[in-house]
């Protein structure tokens, strides 16, 4: 049975299940990039309410046959001189993407990557920690699919990152690619 994956945007109404959501993405990724629980037993992300006061952000939840199933959170037409790769005046960035478990290996990630970078046409510049070897093979994975193997990648140790980089170019594909 075929599932139907929907990447959909997240009203605000629904930001506390994004919180919520982001409290398992912050655990499965703790072991790399180190982040710490509070005192109440949380995982802090300071830019939560900066998905809607920003008009350059774009948050969006992934559904599988209606059910969450992860989110992805994209940073629209960034500046040069806020990413780490990329050369082009404006770049998109994958700022935060997770599936849950229960979902990976299905296709469900690839599916949803591959609908951003359609609906956002343009350089992509996508991240990953330092170490975190499962989301940098996913992403290799994936944009090389999407690019036939059409893009660079780089480990970056600098300022504003430390880890695999890659960048490439998204178009809008005709629905039979």
């Amino acid at each position: 049975m075929l599932s139907v994956i929907e990447v959909i945007p997240i009203p605000y109404e629904d930001k506390y299940v994004l919180h919520q959501l982001l409290q398992f993405y912050r655990y499965d990724s703790s072991e790399y990039d180190g982040h710490k629980l509070t005192q109440h037993g949380l995982y802090m992300y300071k830019y939560l309410d900066h998905q809607w006061t920003e008009d350059y952000r774009s948050p969006f939840f992934i559904k599988v046959d209606g059910e969450l199933a992860g989110f992805a959170l994209i940073i629209r037409d960034v500046p040069a001189e806020f990413v780490a790769l990329s050369t082009a005046s404006e770049s998109h960035v994958v700022s935060d993407f997770f599936v849950m478990r229960k979902f990976r290996g299905q296709g469900v990630g690839k599916h949803a990557a591959f609908t951003l970078f359609d609906q956002f046409p343009g350089v992509w510049e996508v991240r990953q920690s330092l170490g975190n070897t499962p989301a940098n093979k996913f992403w290799m994975k994936t944009i090389h699919a999407y690019t036939n193997g059409c893009f660079i990648e780089e480990v970056i140790h600098n300022d504003r990152w430390k880890g695999p980089v890659q960048v490439f170019e998204s178009k809008t594909r005709d629905a039979n690619s």
